[in-house]
């Protein structure tokens, strides 16, 4: 990996916050929570090293990320019963291997004394919402519930 590379790699964990919201990882990737919550346990799943393209992807990379996303789905379902699961790779501004996981919910949730929607369903996800930016401790608590549900 060249500097630039390694630059943009550290960039794009930084603004995804990847480390300190991270649930559950492998050698290859990371399932962390999305700073912002479009949805109700929304995540990245992103690739632990450098690359601009999909198909720069290993094979072997590509079986650990099967492992890596049955397991997050397990959780999202468990603990938050989504509808729909979306996956969203845009690369349009990180230009870095990643998905966007979007649990989709026809119904409001109530997690964390709040109520979680779904602004967007049934059609496109509203990336752009950050539900309960404002109270602190959110992001926290809905990666606590996921992560022990990861480790049960």
């Amino acid at each position: 990996m060249d500097v630039d590379e390694a630059q943009l790699l550290v960039e794009f964990r930084g603004k995804f916050r990847v480390d300190e919201l991270l649930i559950a990882s492998t050698p290859a990737w990371s399932w962390s929570l999305r700073p912002a919550q479009a949805t109700l346990g929304a995540g990245v799943l992103s690739l632990n090293r450098y690359a601009a393209s999909f198909s720069d992807v290993s094979g072997a990379e590509m079986a650990e990320m099967a492992v890596l996303v049955g397991q997050l789905e397990k959780a999202l379902k468990c603990v938050f019963g989504y509808d729909v699961i979306n996956y969203l790779m845009l690369m349009m501004v990180d230009k870095h291997v990643h998905f966007h996981v979007i649990p989709r919910y026809q119904a409001a949730r109530q997690f964390a004394g709040l109520e979680w929607l779904d602004s967007g369903w049934p059609a496109l996800p509203a990336l752009s919402v950050s539900q309960h930016a404002e109270h602190e401790g959110v992001l926290s608590a809905v990666r606590e519930a996921l992560g022990l549900a990861c480790a049960g």
